[in-house]
């Protein structure tokens, strides 16, 4: 009696399936990774609106009115939103300056600074 050579079904359906755990592993990792980039884009793009809010209040060379504010900014085709909101310290010559950046109503950054008087 011949011996044949050869896989028998068995194992061709576990090398099938130890083959699709490994891809479905594969695609997991790359989708991570194009969520972790995308999110670092729009952290770059939301500290560069909030850099731009906190340097618009420091260069208007006053003390800025306590209260809250929102303001669009764009930045490489995407809105995003940046809430203002300062408030008063113990010194009065001095004010906390919070800058909180959104995307589609999603807290992105926030950069929080102390302003004085000039």
């Amino acid at each position: 009696m011949r011996r044949l050579h050869g896989f028998t079904l068995i194992e061709v359906l576990v090398a099938l399936g130890i083959v699709s755990i490994a891809l479905v592993a594969g695609l997991q990792a790359t989708a991570a990774l194009t969520n972790n980039a995308q999110r670092q884009s729009d952290v770059l793009l939301a500290h560069l609106c909030a850099e731009n809010e906190l340097g618009r209040l420091r260069l208007a060379r006053q003390l800025p009115a306590v209260g809250d504010a929102e303001v669009a900014c764009e930045q490489a085709g995407q809105a995003f939103s940046v809430r203002v909101k300062v408030s008063p310290t113990p010194n009065p010559s001095f004010r906390r300056v919070d800058a909180q950046v959104l995307a589609g109503g999603t807290p992105i950054l926030r950069i929080s600074t102390v302003q004085g008087r000039y």
